[in-house]
């Protein structure tokens, strides 16, 4: 089947495009810039942003389904840029599949659509959108998932995974992040009792967007099943927030972080840089925001039942086993 993944030069898109070339599939990509670790391999690779209609229309003729993996991800930036690729991208996707008679949409999804800044212990697809979000990243996440799902009829199927902290090697956010601002000495843990969340390594969040990919392709009882559904996709064993981050420290062969700060000092600084950042103009992330000091602070973790029965998904690579091959890559990354 030929495929077109947009954003598959990313740590995430990278995984599936690589599955489904083993899978024998043909695949094609959508990416802003050239990608050689795609070249290497024999990837046709389309240029163009999601947010140009026509680049898109190009990149999804001839494709029986698509893969929408690309999006603006982070806890800081203008509004209208995570508009433009989440909101309009995801649009025009939509709208270059149903010109193309596309049959199916698998999309990348969040579970942060969800999370209201609660604790959310074992949750599953039936918790609803919150009215407000602390950040553009959900919101728009959240409205264009609502858009991927509304969208599925017959002749036309879609499915949205929310895969939750996706890590491994050639990850450049959360690890690359973690072990940066460890080894400048700028990271601090929380106070206070343990949370738990979810993590989900790369290659079992790849494969999920195969299984979702098969059930949609035909149609059939399993398209029915599927379309127009959201799954939560993880490793099914959810590990407390300051374990996981002590462990990716560990893999890069640092010391465990000592120094503390309290949830509450940590969401007042995340709010004065947030104010300072916009008085000045400043479009870098600061190294607290609100949203991510509340990400911290609170549980999340899913009840991944749902993908389990409909998609046949169940993970594969244990945090031991992740771990063992995160070092390895750490051991000469540059990062």
């Amino acid at each position: 089947m030929r495929i077109l993944v947009t954003g598959g030069g990313g740590f995430l898109g990278g995984a599936i495009v690589q599955q489904l070339l083993e899978r024998g599939d043909e695949v094609t990509t959508l990416s802003r810039s050239m990608h050689a670790n795609l070249q290497a391999i024999g990837v046709e690779q389309k240029l163009g942003d999601l947010g140009d209609s026509s680049a898109v229309r190009r990149a999804v003729e001839g494709c029986a389904q698509v893969i929408h993996v690309a999006s603006k991800v982070g806890a800081w930036g203008p509004s209208e840029a995570f508009e433009a690729t989440n909101v309009v991208g995801t649009d025009n996707v939509l709208a270059a599949c149903l010109r193309a008679g596309v049959e199916s949409l698998v999309y990348t999804s969040s579970p942060s659509v969800i999370c209201s800044g609660a604790d959310i212990e074992g949750g599953d697809e039936s918790l609803p959108y919150p009215a407000d979000y602390e950040a553009d990243y959900p919101r728009t996440k959240a409205i264009a998932e609502r858009a991927v799902l509304a969208a599925d009829a017959p002749g036309f199927r879609t499915v949205a995974l929310r895969p939750h902290i996706v890590w491994g090697p050639r990850d450049t956010s959360l690890v690359a992040r973690v072990v940066a601002r460890a080894r400048a000495g700028k990271l601090r843990r929380f106070s206070g009792p343990e949370k738990l969340i979810d993590v989900c390594y790369v290659d079992d969040a790849a494969r999920a967007h195969l299984l979702a990919g098969a059930c949609l392709s035909g149609g059939g009882e399993d398209a029915n099943r599927v379309g127009g559904k959201a799954y939560f996709i993880t490793s099914g064993v959810p590990v407390e927030t300051w374990t996981m981050i002590d462990r990716i420290v560990e893999a890069a062969g640092l010391p465990k972080i000592e120094k503390t700060i309290s949830p509450r000092m940590a969401r007042l600084a995340g709010g004065v840089l947030e104010s300072l950042y916009r008085a000045v103009g400043r479009e870098r992330e600061p190294m607290m925001t609100r949203w991510v000091a509340q990400e911290l602070a609170t549980a999340h973790w899913f009840d991944i039942t749902a993908a389990r029965r409909d998609l046949g998904y169940e993970p594969r690579v244990s945090l031991d086993e992740g771990m063992k091959r995160l070092r390895v890559w750490l051991a000469t990354a540059e990062i």
